[in-house]
């Protein structure tokens, strides 16, 4: 199974790099999204053909890859976990996300650092470096998330930006440049 996970892992970079080789990343496909910045950046998506993977590869108005995101996403297309990769494909940090269980509404998410593994001295447990909380209003919309960091002296929001969930699905997004 971890084979399997690898291979599939492996397929969806090469095919990513090769999208942005061949100029493949001009047109979007069942299985490829592209969106073009204004600054002349660009970020492609490449999912899995059982959307239990997606892969992000932003890259600068210069063609350098910036960030690799690969979510894991459940049976339906929420994610349930990520790891963020640097341009050269060093691991940053890993993240999981929890959901409501009455709704199905992202309710947190835990970033933690792959460089450092914090443990819980209480607990063993390995610690979150920062966390966000979501709510919602009546009328379902989420608000802005609450943010906690465990890493004494730093904002969570400037630890790391924003955060790493999909605002959205890119391949339910209308095309269009």
């Amino acid at each position: 199974m971890k084979l399997i996970r690898l291979l599939m892992i492996c397929a969806i970079g090469v095919l990513s790099v090769y999208a942005e080789e061949s100029g493949f990343d001009s047109v979007d496909g069942p299985n490829v999204r592209v969106m073009r910045h204004d600054d002349g950046s660009r970020t492609i998506f490449v999912r899995s053909p059982d959307n239990r993977t997606l892969t992000k590869r932003t890259f600068s108005a210069k063609g350098t890859v910036n960030m690799v995101t690969i979510y894991r996403m459940d049976k339906n297309g929420n994610p349930t976990g990520c790891k963020i990769f640097d341009g050269n494909g060093s691991e940053l940090y890993k993240f999981s996300y929890g959901y409501n269980k009455k709704n199905g509404k992202l309710a947190e998410e835990r970033m933690f650092d792959s460089r450092v593994k914090r443990i819980d001295p209480k607990t063993g447990d390995e610690m979150p470096v920062r966390r966000f909380i979501y709510s919602y209003d009546a009328l379902g919309n989420r608000s802005a998330p609450i943010a906690i960091t465990l890493i004494k002296g730093v904002y969570a929001e400037n630890f790391f930006g924003s955060p790493s969930a999909l605002e959205s699905d890119p391949f339910a997004a209308p095309r269009g440049r």
